[in-house]
């Protein structure tokens, strides 16, 4: 840049392109699950992904990632989407609230459980620590 240029005014700075373009800024968006289906990632990882196509009440579909093991979306359930992407799933920009309207938390979750929207364990298992009565000794 020139001195006449920086006397005069900087340039203008190009306009980043937004991650989750469908939000239209908004932190979360509802929408209606339209299918549920399988992918699989993309080429080095291996597995069953389970995507959501949802249809935002901005009339826009999104397909958007379930987190966390098993879930009880089905088609026409009332979700909330978020911004972030599937790291290896192509075209899958955003993820399902867990927790959120009808889709419920994972169950069992004991860590990062406001992620997924685990409820709160008690510490003490009546299981775990069950009461014996404490044994004679032998005479």
């Amino acid at each position: 840049m020139t001195l006449n240029q920086t006397m005069r005014r900087k340039r203008p700075q190009k306009a980043k392109d937004p991650k989750s373009p469908l939000l239209e800024v908004c932190p979360q968006r509802k929408g209606v699950c339209s299918q549920i289906f399988i992918m699989k990632p993309k080429k080095p990882n291996s597995a069953k992904r389970k995507v959501a196509r949802v249809k935002l009440t901005t009339g826009k579909t999104v397909m958007a990632y379930i987190q966390g093991e098993g879930h009880n979306l089905q088609e026409h359930s009332v979700v909330t989407i978020r911004g972030g992407r599937a790291q290896d799933l192509p075209g899958v920009r955003y993820k399902v609230v867990r927790g959120s309207l009808d889709f419920g938390g994972v169950v069992n979750r004991m860590t990062a459980r406001s992620r997924y929207g685990g409820e709160k364990q008690c510490l003490l298992r009546s299981s775990l620590f069950t009461y014996a009565p404490a044994k004679k000794p032998k005479k």
